[in-house]
């Protein structure tokens, strides 16, 4: 079914809406805020399925823009900017490759050097001058890889069910 200007736009809207309610649900509800922000994520991917990468981006661009303006923990969005918000949008590159071995190894790799990079600047910025107990590196991004994994299976699971209840043409 082609999918007309209107429709588009209207899907962007509601998409957007939903994102930043559940970034804002994410900052608020103790606890499951990582959940709210995997829900979040979620608009992103419909975007890209109905619009394609470019609708993606500009959603994921609204909502971070929306996030900094309406959400009062601007720190508690860190999550959403730098990993769950464009992941939709990494994915649907790395799948692109036909071998699942290389996808898992490539989502492995993407999500350890943002771990690395999230770790160090935490530790720069976040925690200069404070003692924290050091937790090794390693077990942090192997117990994050994990996460990542159930994480993009879960995500997986949803988009096709997206697609065989939607997406019907």
């Amino acid at each position: 079914m082609k999918r007309n200007k209107t429709f588009k736009i209207a899907l962007g809207g509601i998409c957007l809406a939903l994102a930043v309610i559940s970034m804002f649900a994410a900052t608020f509800v103790p606890g499951v805020d990582l959940t709210f922000f995997a829900i979040s994520s979620l608009f992103t991917v419909v975007m890209i399925l109905e619009t394609g990468v470019g609708g993606g981006l500009l959603l994921y661009a609204a909502a971070c823009i929306l996030g900094l303006i309406l959400i009062p923990g601007k720190i508690a969005l860190v999550p959403y900017i730098f990993f769950f918000g464009y992941y939709g949008i990494v994915k649907f590159y790395i799948e692109k490759i036909k071998s699942g071995a290389v996808q898992i190894a490539l989502k492995l790799i993407f999500f350890a050097a943002l771990m690395c990079l999230g770790i160090l600047a935490f530790k720069a910025v976040l925690a200069a001058g404070i003692h924290l107990p050091e937790y090794p590196s390693a077990v942090l991004i192997a117990g994050g890889a994990l996460m990542l994994l159930v994480y993009d299976y879960i995500l997986t699971f949803i988009i096709q069910f997206y697609r065989r209840r939607f997406r019907q043409s």
